[in-house]
């Protein structure tokens, strides 16, 4: 029995589907070392969760973040460190020695462990090991610390809650995509703002007032456009207060325009990944292609899907 080939070729009509470029998304810590071994095993247990040890390393990995976070926390508050200093001190370093011990273990089993040290993943399981070695150099920063919680990101992984990671992808995509549409709306912003400030100097400058320079106007007019009003500058003016009332009124309309541009580019990227879901459903009786998702027989044919 004749079937017709995939994509269409050999139609009569001679039409031929364009085909969708599609990335295979890989990063580091999916591929797995060459060959056998302690170094495989372990690269399963520290990079996957399919296993019950790899859970386990995962949920106890996960369970030390939010530790570690709330003893860095807990040690900013100065009753606290006063009375439990030592034990805080003490417990942040038990902390940076484990997660130190785990990013080595983890640049061992990588297959390219260059490439998961520049990765997202990697650079922030560096930055959640340097803060207390630079607190030995700068004081203070070993509350920087906190950015381990960043880390917890894997719990999407470990849930199998896949899909929340492929709608932060649409977003992701959709950032990226409207990028310089962004970087031209926050440069004309910029622009808006130094020539307000300067007007707002002009206008207000006087013995005794806030608005003491330049930089100083311009600070209030960016908190003023973006709608945080501090209130510890305010115009005394008619003339300023009527140009503040100006500037209050464009800041509704100036805060929309970014929302406006990330949300056309959600709509498209969903678009054509929806496009490419249904392009990747083929009928394999009949050849036909562009089902919808939920499909569940050909449109063409009736067959199973």
């Amino acid at each position: 029995m004749f079937r017709a080939p995939l994509f269409g070729a050999g139609r009569p009509d001679g039409y031929r589907p364009a085909r969708m470029s599609r990335t295979p998304l890989s990063s580091p810590e999916s591929e797995a070392p060459e060959g056998g071994g302690w170094r495989a095993r372990m690269w399963r247990i520290v990079f996957l969760a399919d296993t019950p040890a790899g859970r386990a390393f995962d949920l106890v990995l996960l369970w030390a973040i939010l530790a570690s976070v709330l003893v860095v926390m807990l040690d900013s508050v100065e009753p606290l460190r006063e009375e439990w200093g030592r034990w805080f001190i003490a417990l942040e370093w038990a902390f940076t020695i484990l997660f130190t011990i785990e990013y080595a273990l983890r640049l061992w089993c990588s297959k390219r462990p260059t490439a998961y040290a520049t990765s997202f993943f990697g650079v922030v399981d560096l930055l959640a090991v340097l803060p207390n070695y630079l607190s030995l150099f700068l004081g203070g920063s070993h509350y920087m610390a906190t950015v381990r919680i960043l880390r917890l990101m894997r719990i999407f992984r470990i849930l199998k809650m896949i899909h929340h990671v492929n709608e932060a992808n649409v977003l992701l995509h959709a950032l990226l995509a409207s990028r310089r549409k962004i970087f031209v709306f926050m440069t004309s912003v910029l622009a808006l703002v130094c020539v307000e400030g300067s007007l707002m100097y002009v206008i207000e400058h006087s013995e005794g007032s806030r608005f003491e320079s330049i930089p100083a106007s311009i600070y209030w007019a960016i908190v003023t456009v973006t709608t945080v009003g501090y209130g510890d500058i305010v115009p005394a003016t008619v003339a300023g207060k009527m140009l503040a009332s100006f500037i209050m009124l464009t800041g509704f309309a100036i805060l929309a325009v970014p929302t406006g541009i990330v949300a056309a580019e959600i709509g498209r990227e969903v678009m054509v990944r929806k496009a490419a879901t249904s392009l990747a459903r083929l009928c394999g009786a009949c050849g036909h292609q562009g089902h919808e998702p939920e499909a569940q027989h050909c449109n063409r044919c009736g067959a199973r899907l």
